[in-house]
């Protein structure tokens, strides 16, 4: 049997190690960390959360929370692992981000089908020279010889974008009373965020400083080109001055208890990110300013006037290949079959879809290990339909969130959104179950 060599141990190396192991494989893991770090990680463990502590919406009724059922459906290791850590988000999947790290990285090493190896790879000859098979998951901070020696190897350049990373602030230094515990429309639990309520004076003040405050500089070789589903605060902001307030700032079912029961102007939420309830982020504030700026531009927050920054925002450059043009559907290289990518680098974007894409990478590896055909999710699946993005030609291929537009339409009318994303749900997961079957049923023949 080959060997199967991961490179980069984040959401979607540590997923398909994990998948690849179940398969029956020997699986080898290298992890540049703790030798190095990228300028967005801050522990040691594996798959780090660098942005939100939000894998997002939870229900069914929600792309990526049909997605995240399908995983749990097929032994995820980031699900169990999530659903484990699991803190307040109202309607959201979040985690305690240092705990789920923990966990990931105490289960990949307590795997004895996975030998792990800290050391940074620089080329990807040396993994092959022994017939092994490679899946390249190094993340979307690809940078130095490694990158090099893949743009050698696929004969292009990287395409990039900038994605941004929010705030996170000491809860014990949030003033009390100014803000209050609620979620929209009284979704969830009571005490999943608190809500920094705005009248319209203190909003159109803010949001001035806002436009004013000075953003960090870019390097010489990175153009400003950022991704909508991660977009700055302060570049939401510049679209028009109600942007930002109907967007991460929109006040609707929030009303403010301080006020009578009145909706106000404006409101700036933070969601828990650890279980000790200790540390908040910022929702929606990913941002590019500089940390000066950032103390004081976020302080005209009310509640947040001495708000402490426990990690200031920053921002990073995102790499991806041009998937369509250079993978097969089971994503490994047209070129060269030894090579398979997963995670950010293949062009799906958010937590939830990296890991779903080491999932599907570290299946079909293992299959092509053992001499088996690949998997083809179907696309009435939501991870179907991603991986499918991941075929569709494009002149200017972008990186794509799941959403329920990449799954097959039902074919027929059904009334009401929610009626009809449910309905599509439900039968991914049926179709996923037939899947699972029918795999099973061919595996116990062979």
């Amino acid at each position: 049997m080959k060997i199967i060599k991961i490179v980069g141990a984040g959401l979607a190396g540590a997923e398909a190690a994990w998948q690849a192991a179940a398969a029956g494989c020997q699986v080898q893991l290298y992890e540049m960390r703790p030798k190095r770090r990228s300028p967005a990680h801050h522990t040691d463990y594996f798959a780090e959360l660098v942005c939100s502590n939000s894998l997002r919406a939870a229900g069914l009724t929600n792309a990526v929370g049909l997605l995240k059922e399908e995983m749990r459906r097929q032994d995820s290791l980031i699900m169990a692992c999530a659903d484990a850590c699991r803190v307040p988000a109202g309607g959201a999947l979040a985690v305690d981000r240092e705990g789920f790290g923990r966990m990931v990285t105490e289960r990949v090493l307590a795997n004895p089908a996975i030998t792990v190896h800290y050391d940074e790879v620089q080329s990807l000859e040396p993994l092959l020279a022994d017939g092994s098979l490679v899946i390249v998951a190094a993340g979307p901070l690809l940078e130095g010889a490694l990158a090099n020696d893949l743009r050698l190897r696929l004969g292009e350049e990287y395409l990039h974008f900038h994605d941004a990373v929010a705030p996170i602030i000491d809860g014990a230094t949030i003033d009390m009373e100014k803000v209050y515990w609620a979620s929209r429309y009284d979704k969830g639990e009571s005490r999943d965020y608190l809500n920094c309520p705005m009248d319209r004076p203190q909003y159109e003040h803010f949001y001035q400083e806002l436009l004013a405050a000075e953003r960090a500089p870019l390097h010489d070789f990175e153009q400003e080109k950022d991704f909508d589903g991660c977009m700055p605060i302060e570049s939401m902001a510049r679209r028009g001055v109600d942007t930002i307030r109907f967007g991460p700032l929109k006040p609707v079912g929030l009303p403010n208890p301080h006020d009578g029961g009145r909706e106000p102007y404006a409101v700036v939420q933070l969601r828990q990110d650890n279980a000790a309830a200790t540390m908040f982020n910022l929702v929606g504030f990913q941002t590019r300013l500089t940390w000066g700026e950032q103390k004081r531009v976020f302080r005209l927050i009310p509640g947040l006037e001495r708000a402490e920054f426990l990690r200031f925002g920053v921002m990073h450059r995102n790499s991806f290949i041009n998937a369509p043009r250079l993978l097969k559907p089971e994503l490994c290289l047209k070129e060269d079959e030894r090579i398979y990518f997963a995670g950010q680098l293949t062009g799906v974007e958010g937590y939830v879809e990296s890991a779903a894409c080491g999932l599907a990478v570290g299946r079909n590896a293992a299959r092509a290990a053992n001499g088996e055909p690949p998997l083809i999710w179907s696309r009435q699946t939501a991870l179907g339909g991603l991986l499918g993005w991941l075929q569709t030609p494009n002149a200017n291929f972008q990186p794509m969130n799941v959403t329920f537009g990449l799954i097959e339409p039902l074919g027929y009318k059904v009334r009401g959104k929610q009626n009809k994303n449910l309905q599509i749900a439900q039968r991914a997961l049926k179709c996923l179950a037939e899947m699972t079957e029918t795999d099973s049923m061919t595996d116990n023949k062979n």
